[in-house]
């Protein structure tokens, strides 16, 4: 998506512009490759809710007690510090990044992840694209759909 840390980052290095960067860089979050995401979807799809004969649901489930549809956290379940996912993209990209330390944006949490526990419980799949794996494909992407050249193709 083009608001999220991935798609800005990556369009404002390879511009030569700064990168906001809050909470001086010192904030974890948890990224997931969207091929992980596509693949455990498509697993979710066979594990079709059904509401338990007794009417009780297992702790951890999200299963609706009125509806066939539960709600699942597709996700890595690993915080990666945000300075290592800005080194994954400057690596990729071959820039290094200008940084624009912030202070923490009020109402922002120092770490978030998610809790795939159930999409694990009900397909036995866990995302395993790394961050730099996932995000050397996206600056790949990018530059192709942008038609941007890849610099270091050109030097030696």
């Amino acid at each position: 998506r083009p608001d999220m840390a991935l798609f800005k980052f990556t369009k404002a290095i390879l511009e030569g512009r700064p990168i906001d960067v809050y909470n001086h860089g010192d904030m974890k979050r948890d990224f997931t490759y969207i091929d992980d995401l596509v693949e455990g979807i498509r697993l979710l799809m066979d594990a079709v809710p059904e509401r338990p004969e007794d009417g009780v649901v297992a702790a951890g489930d999200s299963l609706s007690p009125v509806a066939p549809h539960r709600v699942v956290n597709i996700g890595n379940s690993d915080a990666v510090q945000l300075t290592d996912f800005i080194a994954a993209i400057e690596k990729a990209t071959g820039l290094t990044a200008e940084r624009n330390l912030m202070p923490m944006q009020p109402g922002d949490v120092p770490a978030t992840w998610a809790d795939a526990s159930l999409l694990r419980d009900l397909t036995g799949y866990r995302p395993q694209t790394s961050v730099p794996e996932g995000v050397a494909s996206f600056v790949e992407w990018y530059r192709d759909y942008y038609a941007i050249p890849d610099q270091r193709a050109y030097s030696a």
